[in-house]
């Protein structure tokens, strides 16, 4: 088998178009790391879209499974680049990198897509021309398959939300990776993701670009995503759980803090704002029932989720747990 070509890093080759070439309308990105089980799936769900004019590109984050020689079968209809493992966010970069479409749509190696997402996003992004970001839903499944539960994010969000976000330290009921698409002209605004994000780089996604242009959310699910050990979705979280969560928000609050800092724009995101951080806090930590229903009206009047009755509900679920004095189990903490 031939070596795969190296993902390079931004020093070494800047994203260029050579004189002449076509330059397709989309192109999809694709982050793999030991999901050799998986990433088939995942490029063939991209490879059969009914767009006509898109790119494949595929980033292997130096994976020590047998991904690579899965790969190896979409090399023709597919670009397959490796590197050295740097998480997520490097692979994500690479692959825009090495990519030149209008629109780029990403995706997770463990998910795939319906054959009309392309389409959909292409013509989201024609519509409205100020809109930075477009997502969807996408329909959890068990690992076999087998659908599971409601699609996700129950809430949907579009326009510009810039002003609830700054309101709520960020939080929305934000799609992940698979969902997510944006215009190359604002990835090329905002810059790579830190590579501080290993792993959840869709909360830089869709963290940032509602910031700096409006959001357009697509009303079909166009995708799915797979549950198992290795990601985030949980019925219900135990305490490592909730320290990794807290620690993620942490982050995600002070990235995005640097970013508008670094750009002179206006305001800043607050964790006090930050109505699910001061819950876990509390579910950690143990309360009474005053700051239990003190909490209960903090999130009836959280910014970051416009669905009233999710919010009420999410705010009576809180300060029931804290009321009765429900904790997280102390299970040791495997978080990566």
């Amino acid at each position: 088998m031939s070596a795969l070509p190296q993902a390079q890093t931004p020093a070494a080759r800047p994203r260029t178009t050579e004189p002449g070439a076509r330059r397709p309308v989309v192109s999809v990105v694709i982050n793999n790391y030991n999901y050799g089980r998986f990433v088939g799936r995942a490029v063939a769900s991209a490879l059969a879209q009914d767009a006509s004019d898109f790119e494949v590109i595929v980033v292997d984050d130096g994976s020590s499974d047998d991904s690579l020689a899965v790969l190896h079968a979409y090399r023709d209809r597919a670009t397959i680049l490796a590197q050295d493992n740097r998480g997520q966010a490097a692979a994500i970069n690479a692959g825009v990198r090495a990519s030149r479409g209008e629109f780029v749509c990403f995706l997770d190696a463990d998910d795939w897509w319906s054959p009309g997402k392309l389409s959909a996003v292409v013509e989201a992004f024609r519509r409205e021309p100020g809109v930075s970001l477009t997502y969807h839903r996408l329909q959890p499944t068990l690992v076999d398959e087998t659908p599971t539960s409601k699609p996700i994010p129950r809430t949907l969000c579009s326009g510009d939300l810039a002003p609830a976000l700054m309101r709520s330290a960020g939080w929305w009921p934000f799609p992940m990776t698979s969902a997510i698409a944006v215009r190359r002209s604002a990835w090329d605004a905002v810059g790579d993701i830190p590579e501080q994000f290993r792993i959840s780089a869709d909360a830089w996604l869709a963290g940032i670009y509602p910031l700096v242009g409006h959001v357009a959310a697509l009303p079909d699910t166009q995708g799915f995503y797979r549950i198992h050990s290795n990601n985030w979705y949980r019925a219900t979280d135990d305490a490592a759980m909730l320290r990794k969560r807290m620690t993620h928000w942490q982050a995600v609050v002070d990235a995005t803090n640097r970013f508008l800092a670094a750009r002179d724009l206006p305001g800043r995101l607050r964790l006090n704002d930050h109505f699910p951080y001061q819950a876990a806090a509390a579910r950690l930590d143990g309360t009474d029932w005053r700051r239990g229903l003190g909490l209960a009206f903090e999130g009836l009047r959280f910014a970051g989720e416009p669905n009233p009755l999710r919010r009420a509900r999410d705010a009576v679920r809180t300060a029931r747990d804290l009321v009765r004095g429900d904790r997280p189990p102390a299970f040791q903490d495997t978080a990566r």
